[in-house]
């Protein structure tokens, strides 16, 4: 349970926080009452930042050493001190241009270079979870006559992603024909996520009616052969060396296990699955994943997409004494920047 801080204790905790993420080193009361903004003498600071020792917001990695904030004393910090600065436009604009001038038929080069964007300018390591295709919402799909029997089936998602695929028929079908497949999958399929396309084909090729229709049953024939098997959404990361550039990665055994669970996936993946129901920005500080592995690390992210329904999320991750004031709005900007490319391509 957060307890009640006085403003000084406030003012002693944000100093300690601010010159941690500055120099990555233990912060003692002497530098503490240097800060500008804070007007008491050394002995007091020493007595105020062991109170918050006691209170498990700060802690002394060594006994001749100063304190570091803990998770509870950095979630305390970002909840109810830090005030989150204005994402400055040159920013704006360069995440802008990486992001806007990518190909409209290609939707992953957008998550390709969001990835880039945020490791670039943050320092950190970015990740970007794309969409899996069964979550995409359908715009159209076409057959195209490649030769007697062999078909190209071209399926176009909201989000300007496209997909192609060759099937193979029973027997030649026509161009024509082919058309009249296309028009009526089209207007049964609109507007509907391609799990629930699966779903709508399924229902219609069981329904009696169609099994006594040619066209229909041909055309959801092709229709169940062109969406079996579609591959699952994929994890972007972007920018993992970053993390050896901080201080308190030089243990090459911590870091080789960061490395690993990076290379697996499955524990990021776990963590961003939470980022797809929160409504914004989601901080996890270190140990607050209950992830053994990403003890030490702060993850920053918000889901992306139609509001309340999400399409994927990204994000960054990085040591805990991040720059939570300049990350936030950062993540918080490209996700906004994102959606909206997104929804325009799906006009």
């Amino acid at each position: 349970m957060t307890q009640e801080l006085s403003q000084r204790a406030r003012l002693v905790l944000a100093s300690v926080v601010a010159n941690y993420i500055a120099t990555a080193e233990p912060v003692g009361s002497r530098t503490v009452s240097k800060q500008k903004n804070v007007d008491f003498s050394p002995a007091t600071v020493r007595n105020v930042m062991s109170d918050l020792e006691d209170m498990g917001y700060l802690e002394q990695p060594h006994v001749s050493a100063g304190r570091v904030p803990t998770s509870e004393g950095l979630r305390l910090y970002v909840d109810s001190i830090l005030e989150l600065d204005e994402l400055d436009q040159r920013t704006k604009d360069t995440i802008r241009a990486q992001l806007e001038n990518q190909p409209v038929n290609e939707a992953n080069d957008i998550f390709k270079a969001t990835s880039r964007a945020l490791s670039r300018i943050s320092r950190q390591t970015a990740l970007v979870v794309v969409p899996s295709p069964e979550q995409e919402v359908f715009r159209h799909m076409e057959f195209v006559r490649l030769a007697a029997g062999l078909i190209l089936v071209v399926l176009v998602s909201k989000s300007g992603g496209v997909q192609n695929r060759i099937i193979e028929a029973e027997e030649d079908i026509a161009q024509e024909e082919l058309d009249r497949y296309t028009r009526y999958l089209n207007d049964l399929l609109a507007d509907l996520t391609l799990n629930q396309v699966k779903q709508r084909v399924a229902q219609e090729m069981a329904n009696e009616r169609n099994l006594f229709d040619t066209v229909l049953s041909r055309a959801l024939t092709l229709g169940k052969q062109a969406l079996e098997n579609r591959s699952e959404g994929e994890l972007l990361i972007d920018g993992q060396t970053n993390l050896m550039d901080q201080p308190e990665f030089k243990d090459v055994v911590r870091l080789r296990g960061i490395f690993q669970a990076f290379e697996e996936k499955s524990t990021l993946l776990r963590l961003l699955d939470k980022a797809l129901t929160a409504q914004g920005v989601r901080l996890v500080i270190g140990s607050e994943s209950d992830l053994a592995e990403l003890d030490g690390l702060s993850v920053v992210t918000s889901p992306y997409g139609e509001p309340g329904k999400s399409s994927g999320a990204l994000g960054v991750i990085g040591p805990t004494r991040m720059d939570y004031s300049k990350v936030i709005p950062m993540v918080d900007f490209t996700a906004r920047l994102v959606s909206r490319i997104l929804d325009e391509r799906g006009k």
